[in-house]
């Protein structure tokens, strides 16, 4: 049986944490996408405002396999 993956990039945030913004990230994909089979973290960033952290930002790559 021969497997077929597929690569998204999304993009996702939270105002709490890097983690919570991964998880935001996932939840969205999951509700697109059918098996998932991985995430992987490309880029980390967050936004500042009057010397403050006000969101985190993470840019993710989904790997999910494709039916047949």
């Amino acid at each position: 049986m021969e497997r077929v993956a597929r690569i998204s990039e999304i993009i996702a945030a939270s105002p709490v944490s890097f983690e919570e913004a991964i998880r935001a990230g996932f939840e969205r994909a999951n509700r697109t996408l059918r098996g998932i089979t991985g995430l992987r973290v490309l880029e980390q960033r967050v936004a500042v405002d009057d010397g403050k952290i006000t969101e985190y930002r993470v840019r993710l790559e989904v790997i999910f396999v494709l039916e047949t």
